[in-house]
């Protein structure tokens, strides 16, 4: 995009004024892409593209448009001081000679200099231009009209169409693997849409009809996002660390300080950190099949499915993909951590005291069977709990989700998921073992932490198991099936009832 200061200006009214040109011609074959996604043979009568700009983008644009089988001609304001930047299968010379023959004609500069080509507006009339700008969040905020409509507002005899706006110079000229691949596109001229969505796949894209350009809007807006759907996840995860930290802080450093005088600060960067991680982990997985809970209740009590959720369990349920992948992010983070607990100068000082100790008081051998299997069986049940965690992360991601079956994923992300949940929580209680009845663990009156965790995980194995009572689960399979209370749908339910359950979610 060519350089300019950045300034706001009111919609300018319409440059052109007459028209010419046909655009219900289609400009490029359907046949430049293969169906591996692959740039194919060109076709005999190269299609010819224009731009205007001289900037970053308007330089990768240029490359893929040549790599793709287009003749590009770029319109410069210095067109000898550019030529040198650009491919040298395009043609760099003045704006005015740029516009000329071809159709398409890509505007790749910011949006207060638009009014610099309203000179061009008769050789404009009838063309397609396709906007690829984007403002900024503060004017995207400033501005009533996109970038796309105060376009067409200053050339309304020409096709405006926007594209290519998610797209970044690097995908440009690494080319679709290395990126998004999909290209959002709207107009309110079809044959004017129809041929960028041609020309996208043509680059080794994939076309989204947004609709009209009244779209263009919500359009300009993605780029503008910063993981939208991680921001509750990544809060509540963040208070759940905080909480969990400062309960432990006060538990195992600040009530030896004041009750004992000893000064056990130094666990705060890696004793504490380890103690708190599990107990974000295990809400936060708790935290993923709770809602499921909660709707079935609903529909339960409703006695309909047609009804609409609260709009916070709604969110809920829309944000328990990132919930999960945040609560496996915290469990490997905990192994790690618990590896490196021996490695402390601490604890081999705690090691070496402990046999002094032994010494003195002539104990040659120390052995105690309950503590050796409770830590064997604790760790043994967390490697599962961890692995199965790893295969519900794998399974979310768009790649691996695409190639398994709805039944393939639902059972992974459903079945052993609530496997990982129980796994958990069984390495949870062989941790705490009998410690929440001995009276020295409640600190300050407080109770150890793993009782805290436990409450939610066990309240949603309490409520899974009801649910398999045969009383509850025919009535909501028939109500995920579409029988209503009180309603007009009746139906009696398969003979293979566990059939009928495996096809029924929520």
């Amino acid at each position: 995009m060519e350089s300019g200061q950045l300034v706001s200006r009111a919609p300018a009214p319409g440059c052109a004024t007459r028209t010419s040109g046909k655009m219900d011609k289609p400009l490029i074959s359907h046949h430049l892409v293969d169906s591996d996604g692959s740039l194919a043979e060109a076709p005999s009568e190269v299609p010819k593209v224009g731009i205007l700009g001289s900037g970053d983008f308007a330089r990768s644009l240029a490359t893929r448009l040549v790599g793709s089988g287009f003749s590009v001609v770029v319109g410069s304001r210095n067109p000898k001081r550019m030529a040198g930047l650009f491919p040298s299968a395009a043609r760099v010379t003045l704006q005015e000679e740029a516009v000329g023959s071809p159709e398409v004609i890509f505007v790749a500069m910011f949006r207060e200099h638009y009014s610099t080509l309203c000179g061009l507006s008769d050789q404009l009339a009838g063309k397609i231009l396709v906007d690829v700008s984007n403002p900024t969040e503060r004017e995207h905020l400033q501005h009533h009209q996109s970038n796309a409509e105060y376009l067409a507002s200053l050339f309304p005899t020409c096709a405006v169409v926007k594209a290519f706006n998610v797209i970044s110079a690097w995908t440009l000229q690494s080319g679709p693997r290395d990126g998004n691949r999909q290209v959002p596109i709207c107009s309110d001229q079809p044959e004017a849409k129809r041929t960028v969505l041609e020309m996208v796949r043509a680059m080794g894209f994939t076309p989204v009809d947004m609709g009209s350009l009244a779209s263009a809007q919500e359009v300009e807006a993605m780029p503008l996002r910063l993981f939208p759907g991680w921001k509750v996840p990544a809060l509540l995860a963040l208070g759940l660390f905080i909480f969990f930290y400062a309960y432990n802080f006060v538990r195992d450093v600040l009530e030896p300080y004041v009750q004992e005088g000893k000064n056990k600060f130094y666990k705060l960067p890696v004793f504490v950190v380890n103690t708190t991680l599990p107990c974000v982990a295990y809400v936060l997985l708790s935290l993923v099949y709770l809602p499921g809970v909660l709707a079935a209740a609903l529909q339960l009590r409703r006695g309909t499915k047609y009804q609409r959720f609260p709009d916070w369990l709604d969110h809920w349920l829309q944000h328990r993909k990132q919930i999960g992948l945040l609560s496996f992010f915290c469990a490997p983070l905990h192994a790690l951590y618990s590896l490196c607990l021996p490695l402390r100068r601490s604890h081999r000082y705690d090691l070496v005291n402990l046999a002094v100790k032994q010494v003195l008081t002539n104990k040659s051998h120390l052995w105690n069977e309950e503590e050796v299997w409770r830590m064997e069986i604790y760790l043994s049940l967390g490697v599962l709990a961890l692995g199965m965690l790893s295969l519900l992360a794998v399974t979310s991601l768009p790649s691996i989700a695409n190639s398994l079956n709805w039944r393939e994923f639902s059972f992974v992300q459903s079945t052993l998921g609530f496997v990982a949940l129980v796994l958990s929580t069984l390495h949870t209680l062989t941790y705490g073992w009998t410690r929440a009845f001995e009276e020295s663990r409640y600190k300050f009156f407080l109770p150890p932490t793993f009782t805290l965790t436990l409450l939610v995980p066990c309240v949603i194995i309490l409520a899974k198991g009801l649910f398999l009572l045969p009383c509850i689960s025919r009535r909501l399979t028939k109500i995920r099936r579409g029988w209503e209370k009180d309603g007009f749908v009746r139906f009696t339910l398969p003979v293979d009832h566990a059939l009928a359950q495996k096809t029924s979610h929520v």
